[in-house]
């Protein structure tokens, strides 16, 4: 698994990039520059200057994060069903295909345009529209451990609940 080093916030659209395709990261911050504020279980970072050492030892716990996490991801099937750690649940038409793209980007933020888009293909609805399939679709994955998240002006994201993670941790 190649872990790719990206200067930032230089390389901020390489950064997007690379998200979008699930490889993991590890953003290089420049010196002076605000440090990233990373949702992504695919990315971290580090301050330059920075020891080798350090880098290499960021990159392996990526790399062993990546294969950690591998088989803890939910599916959607072509009937519109999603399965997460043992459990299913079914989805309406409209809800399967805006789960669709959170799948697919499990863990990382997908905007509301391209939650629209997946959702509508005609034509995209009013934006109470989005935000009602929302809640119900936050409704319906909240038994298989899982969350939709709000991110305040990008859009939504699917990841694993808080109370899972504190129940996998022991606490």
């Amino acid at each position: 698994m190649d872990v790719a080093l990206v200067p930032w916030p230089t390389q901020d659209e390489r950064r997007a990039s690379l998200s979008w395709d699930r490889r993991p990261r590890l953003l290089l911050v420049e010196p002076g520059a605000t440090a990233p504020v990373v949702t992504d279980p695919l990315e971290d970072w580090v301050r330059l200057p920075v020891d080798d050492d350090d880098v290499q030892a960021r990159v392996a716990m990526l790399v062993a994060r990546t294969r950690s996490s591998a088989h803890l991801r939910p599916t959607l099937d072509e009937d519109g069903v999603v399965r997460y750690n043992g459990s299913l649940v079914p989805l309406p038409p409209l809800e399967a295909r805006l789960a669709s793209a959170l799948v697919e980007r499990f863990a990382a933020v997908v905007s509301r345009d391209a939650l629209a888009r997946s959702g509508w293909p005609a034509g995209v609805p009013g934006r109470n529209a989005l935000d009602v399939h929302m809640v119900r679709l936050r409704r319906r994955v909240a038994p298989l451990g899982l969350a939709i998240r709000t991110v305040r002006g990008r859009g939504y994201l699917l990841d694993v609940s808080d109370f899972v993670q504190k129940d996998e941790r022991g606490a």
